[in-house]
């Protein structure tokens, strides 16, 4: 489909970029799993996680979408999903109004949080909307100066997935606790983070494998234009190994084989692997991202289930 032919309606639904949603909604889906299988889960707070974490992901990608136009990044030569801005689907004022309306009603969102969780999600929330400008937009662009990787898998992992259990367990304390009340942080929480952190930061690793060469010469130092394609696929193997351990952890350390439940996308893992080892290019690549992406979701799904029935038959 040309440019001329996208609608008003289906350029503002690329610009969301759908495909990226199952990176926000994962943790939340482990967090809440685990919530489940330790008698933690608490409804609201699980679903105003779910809604805050899709609305912060939007931002993001509102956000990218200008600051990389902006910038210059996103070229005409890039291989990647179309560019709203940089294609001039969409005016850039419009996109930056969106960004800014997007986070707003995650800050919004997340007051119910903040009442629920405290000093602690106020923390949390507020880096993770600065992350979420800071990562394509201000002086110093995470993702241009090879910090990416990095700010996916602690925002799109460790915190999302820790923060959604927080805010159930904390439910049952007194309300704005200054601190995380006893037993709301929990090792296996932070753990359980792991795969959801590995396979989200694994999106980001096909997305730059496929753009290293425009975006080197954009002057954008992503990761992969940093160590390079060897070292990039090393970083995705490590990764998805990763995310195929940490099940195996909590089946030695829960005496719980519905822990292993995610091994069953281990196939379809190894065929998108084949894919990103081999391949380069934007017609395979771009294929390859979005199965990344299901395979977050599946996995993370299985996890949480895996995590969560335990609690419930017992």
């Amino acid at each position: 489909m040309s440019t001329q032919e996208v609608s008003r309606r289906q350029a503002w639904v690329m610009a969301a970029r759908p495909q990226t949603l199952p990176a926000a909604a994962a943790p939340v889906v482990v967090g809440t799993g685990l919530a489940v299988g330790t008698g933690a889960f608490a409804p609201l707070p699980a679903l105003a996680a779910l809604i805050g974490a899709l609305l912060i992901q939007i931002g993001t990608n509102f956000a990218n979408d200008y600051y990389d136009a902006k910038s210059g990044v996103d070229s005409d030569d890039r291989e990647g999903f179309t560019r709203v801005t940089q294609s001039g689907l969409i005016a850039p004022a419009e996109v930056r109004w969106a960004m800014i309306g997007t986070f707003a009603l995650s800050i919004l969102v997340g007051t119910y949080l903040v009442w629920v969780g405290g000093l602690p999600i106020v923390v949390i929330g507020l880096a993770s909307v600065a992350a979420g400008i800071l990562y394509a937009g201000g002086p110093y662009p995470l993702g241009s100066y090879g910090l990416g990787d990095l700010f996916v898998f602690v925002f799109f992992g460790l915190v999302a997935v820790t923060g959604t259990y927080y805010v159930q367990a904390a439910a049952t304390a007194p309300p704005f606790p200054l601190r995380p009340p006893l037993g709301t942080l929990p090792v296996a929480a932070v753990v359980a983070s792991l795969p959801a952190a590995a396979l989200s930061t694994n999106i980001l690793v096909v997305n730059n494998v496929r753009d290293l060469e425009t975006d080197r010469a954009a002057g954008k130092r992503s990761l992969a234009v940093l160590i390079g394609y060897r070292w990039s696929r090393v970083e995705f193997l490590l990764l998805t190994g990763m995310a195929y351990a940490v099940p195996i952890v909590f089946w030695l350390a829960e005496d719980s084989p519905l822990a292993l439940a995610p091994l069953l996308t281990l196939p379809y893992a190894a065929r998108i692997a084949r894919t990103v080892l081999t391949r380069a290019e934007g017609t395979a690549l771009n294929p390859a991202l979005e199965r990344v992406g299901k395979l977050l979701a599946a996995h993370s799904a299985l996890f949480a289930l895996g995590l969560a029935i335990p609690g419930v038959l017992a």
